[in-house]
């Protein structure tokens, strides 16, 4: 995933609330990123706040003074940058700092900046200026295009009322998506157990685990431990108590939230005429209407309707099999899915996701993915010795392999903590400026076994790394367009391009590479993971298309009851909705920068994986990588996706890619 922010309409272009640096002067611009500063406390986080909000709308009142002409576009993006440098730093650290009071007071900075972000969307004499301005060419005209789309967006244009509560509206929003948040992250959730109902969990996932007064095993909801409770765990009554965990997390609270957050919303987007917000939010990317986005939802339910029918009755097969028990009086449940998914797979492929986990150490699978992309796209990978957020986390400059020139840094957070953001994504902390000889950052966020990685968790690194490695590698004139700020429903697919790599042989013969002492995958091991790749791929696929409907649902022209409508849309499925959970109350992704947009998933992987064609068989090529990096990811947003997609591959994009992988 690739945070943006919770800001309606509200120049997104102008700044990007997802990071940070030490507050900046003119002159830390160009040049070299600033090193990470250590935080003081939350006093420390306040008093930067009031300093850096200070700067900001000093910087922006000599703006407002800039003349409309040639020199504008390049003084408002300078401005830009000012404004990441400022603010962004305190934003991340909302998410990973470990100190609670640390990350309470980054929120109430973040809270702060949403109300000058609002004022700066509807600023009457930015927008006078940006449409006087005359472009130099096709990227200030884009820039500019978006610009001015971004302020109309902010209800720069509305009657005063209107924009009034435009921006009211806008920071209503924010606080309550970020509330939404924090009861997920801070919620620590601990679920109890006897060793006895752990049967079948390997003993490395849960023997460290803290224990409550009468010695039973407390195991939280972060990936590391939930994903083999639910895959190999004996006992059904303890994958249902995991799963519930899980599924209710953010609790009834975050349903009221969400439920308001919709509403205020759908009202923000009738502000500007639109009937939803799914309306008013799709009109500026690339599905154009949610028209378009729900056919296109429809092409993917009739192409993996029949083969999720099929993994369904093959998983209940499988339980009455196990069980004993006849097939008539056998039912699929929820939490049944992963563990009999994973026993058809390993019966029928003699295929175990956690014998991967003793030939990916976590260190050395960081390191297996730099060297890809360092082999794939000509780049350099030297890790520093530098502080950061957090004692663990590890900082990476970033260089071209030919040259020797930096372009940009990384920073890698591999391991849950109490506290911090519990998925996986990456945070761009910094853009790139040609113009302005200002290099990129970004903040790659996982929560990994300290044991080893899985392939389907090396996959997720991969995809993470393709979202940093987007900023990054990213080579644009202006701020405003580098890297990840593309159109929402294409950000995922330079990520999605890369999972696939994990199950090529030549790919993970890297290994040796920075692990002389790993011992590599077995072929045989890796053959049946291959083998074993499209079971339960019906399922997921099914699982995505409904996240997707249910998001765009939500957001449509009728007010819903969010948790009334899950149990609607979720009852439909063949395995139903499971009376009183609370999923939405955990989908972060919809409560913020994913509404209405998280179709772009599916969308996005039809990109990629059309993109990935040009591989051919060898995903290796470092001459394709190399036209890879300077068509797509070194452009950013400065041309339209279609237009970057199609010098990619030397013709229009299309779903023939996805559509025949579907069907294997």
């Amino acid at each position: 995933m690739c945070p943006l922010p919770r800001l309606a309409g509200t120049a997104a272009l102008l700044i990007t609330l997802t990071g940070g640096l030490q507050a900046a002067s003119p002159d830390a611009l160009s040049g070299p990123p600033p090193a990470w500063q250590p935080v003081q406390g939350p006093q420390a986080v306040a008093a930067e706040c009031q300093a850096s909000l200070g700067q900001a709308r000093s910087a922006l009142l000599r703006l407002r003074q800039q003349p409309p002409d040639s020199q504008w576009l390049r003084k408002q993006d300078a401005f830009v940058a000012r404004i990441e440098d400022w603010g962004n730093r305190l934003t991340f650290l909302a998410n990973v700092h470990p100190d609670k009071a640390v990350r309470s007071a980054a929120e109430a900075c973040e809270l702060r900046w949403n109300t000058f972000f609002s004022s700066l969307g509807q600023d009457p004499a930015l927008y006078r200026a940006a449409r006087q301005v005359q472009p130099a060419d096709e990227t200030d005209r884009n820039l500019l295009t978006t610009m001015l789309q971004d302020f109309v967006d902010a209800g720069v244009s509305l009657p005063p009322a209107q924009r009034t509560r435009a921006r009211r509206l806008n920071d209503h929003i924010a606080a309550l998506g970020q509330q939404f948040d924090r009861n997920i992250r801070d919620a620590n959730l601990r679920v109890p157990f006897t060793e006895a109902e752990l049967r079948g969990v390997p003993e490395a996932v849960w023997k460290d685990a803290k224990r409550d007064a009468q010695g039973r095993v407390l195991l939280g909801v972060d990936y590391p431990t939930y994903g083999p409770v639910m895959q190999l765990a004996e006992s059904a009554p303890t994958r249902q108590r995991m799963w519930r965990a899980k599924t209710d997390e953010g609790g009834a609270p975050n349903l009221k939230l969400l439920a308001e957050i919709t509403r205020l919303r759908k009202e923000y987007a009738q502000l500007f005429g639109a009937a939803s917000w799914a309306e008013f939010v799709t009109r500026r990317r690339m599905a154009e209407s949610p028209a378009r986005a729900e056919a296109f939802l429809a092409e993917v339910k009739a192409a993996v309707q029949a083969r999720e029918l099929k993994e369904i009755d093959e998983l209940r097969q499988a339980k009455a099999d196990h069980l004993g028990q006849p097939l008539a009086q056998v039912r699929l449940e929820r939490w049944d899915a992963s563990f009999y998914t994973e026993r058809v797979r390993q019966a029928r492929y003699s295929v175990d996701q956690e014998a991967f986990r003793p030939y990916f150490p976590p260190q050395e699978s960081l390191q297996f993915a730099l060297r890809l992309i360092e082999k794939l796209m000509g780049v350099r990978y030297q890790r520093l010795d530098a502080a950061a957020w957090h004692p663990e986390v590890q900082t990476y400059a970033v260089s071209d392999a030919a040259t020797g020139a930096a372009l940009g840094t990384l920073w890698v957070d591999l391991y849950p903590r109490e506290g911090k953001y519990n998925h996986a994504a990456v945070w761009p902390l910094r853009s790139v400026s040609t113009d302005l000889q200002r290099q990129p950052q970004a903040a790659l966020v996982v929560n990994f076994d300290r044991k080893g990685l899985t392939l389907d968790e090396l996959e997720t690194l991969l995809h993470e790394l393709g979202h940093a490695v987007h900023n990054n590698l990213s080579n644009t004139r202006h701020v405003q367009q580098a890297g990840t700020s593309v159109l929402r429903d294409f950000v995922e697919a330079p990520s999605q391009m890369l999972e696939d790599w994990v199950y090529d042989k030549r790919v993970l013969a890297l290994m040796a590479e920075v692990c002389p002492s790993c011992k590599p995958v077995p072929d045989a091991l890796l053959d049946k993971a291959v083998a074993a790749r499209s079971f339960g791929q019906g399922m997921f696929q099914s699982r995505q298309h409904l996240y997707a409907s249910y998001d765009l649902a939500l957001y449509g022209p009728r007010p819903q009851d969010p948790l009334a409508l899950w149990a609607q849309m979720e009852g439909a499925t063949p395995l139903g909705y499971v009376a009183g959970t609370l999923f939405p109350a955990g989908f972060s992704h919809i409560a913020g920068g994913y509404s209405a947009g998280y179709y772009g998933y599916l969308w996005s992987k039809v990109v990629a994986l059309d993109m990935r064609t040009a591989f051919g068989t060898d995903k290796l090529d470092a001459a394709v990588g190399r036209r890879y990096r300077d068509t797509v990811l070194a452009q950013g947003s400065q041309r339209p996706p279609q237009q970057l997609v199609k010098e990619f591959l030397g013709r229009d994009f299309n779903a023939k890619a996805f559509f025949d992988e579907l069907a294997r």
